[in-house]
């Protein structure tokens, strides 16, 4: 049965795999909309410093605070009239096909102070754009802009792909689990058909010896010959002269407390589990009784 879910789990592998691709590229998609942010967050920069003549200062090279914040700055002061900002931004934005809600916050350089922000929305009418005529003097600032949506959406997709992941490692380990049970029983299935259960013991008669939970305890073959007869007739008395035909005729010379001595032994093997007894019947034999 394993072997026939075997194709279907490789299957199933596959199409992971080709998930997990996928994911791979979506963070490869992000790592080019983040290079274009920045192409487009300086030509704003080249923009804002056309308008106040200077032709000659460097834009510093973007920054990426975050996943989705982005911060522009200027080598020399310069002025900044926010009708002129919002028109930049919007436009270059639009050029680069960049996501259209976005939070802009100019920044004081000296005391990191917020000298002027606002906040546009795809839908025009909830975007907030305050005191658009008033311009901001001469002086250092920074320009960050932060995407609003796009974290939603990422954390969406870190979401997906972390449920991903987490799934496919839960169906792999039931899949392992399920496999190596499976296996042990089958295992278990072949070894019951080669012991017999005593009380707690495992009786392996083709390998002499007894398994107890994880203890083995190995048997003569004379103690392994004898328990055999016990097993084929438990709680009953077998006589010694039984015994010693079945066990010692044409197995050697006999010695009377040979059969006492061996006795001796199995009973010390089975002393672990007070539910079995092998009991000395006087001047008859041997009983073994199991409860």
């Amino acid at each position: 049965m394993m072997n026939n879910c075997t194709p279907y789990f490789l299957k199933f592998l596959i199409v992971i795999g080709l998930l997990l691709s996928l994911v791979s590229c979506t963070k490869e998609s992000n790592g080019d909309t983040s290079s274009l942010i920045k192409v487009a967050l300086r030509d704003v920069g080249h923009q804002l410093l056309l308008s106040n003549q200077d032709t000659i200062s460097v834009i510093k090279p973007v920054v990426t605070l975050d996943s989705f914040e982005y911060q522009l700055s200027f080598e020399e002061e310069l002025t900044i009239q926010p009708d002129s900002l919002v028109n930049l931004i919007k436009n270059s934005f639009l050029k680069a096909n960049l996501p259209k809600n976005y939070l802009v916050e100019v920044l004081q350089c000296k005391d990191r102070e917020v000298a002027y922000s606002y906040q546009m929305e795809q839908n025009i009418e909830k975007s907030i754009i305050p005191c658009g005529g008033r311009q901001l003097k001469k002086s250092c600032y920074h320009i960050n802009v932060r995407f609003t949506k796009k974290t939603e959406k990422a954390n969406s997709n870190n979401s997906f792909v972390s449920f991903l992941y987490s799934f496919f490692f839960v169906f792999f380990g039931i899949i392992a689990l399920v496999y190596f049970k499976r296996k042990a029983k089958l295992v278990s299935f072949e070894e019951d058909e080669n012991y017999t259960i005593i009380g707690k013991y495992k009786f392996y008669h083709g390998q002499n010896k007894l398994i107890k939970e994880t203890t083995e305890i190995s048997l003569s073959k004379k103690e392994c010959e004898l328990l055999t007869i016990f097993m084929a007739q438990p709680n009953q008395i077998i006589k010694r002269e039984e015994l010693t035909k079945k066990v010692w005729e044409d197995h050697g010379v006999f010695v009377g407390r040979s059969l006492d001595t061996y006795i001796s032994k199995l009973r010390l093997k089975l002393k672990e589990d007070a539910t079995i007894k092998l009991l000395n019947i006087h001047g008859v034999g041997y009983k073994l009784e199991i409860n």
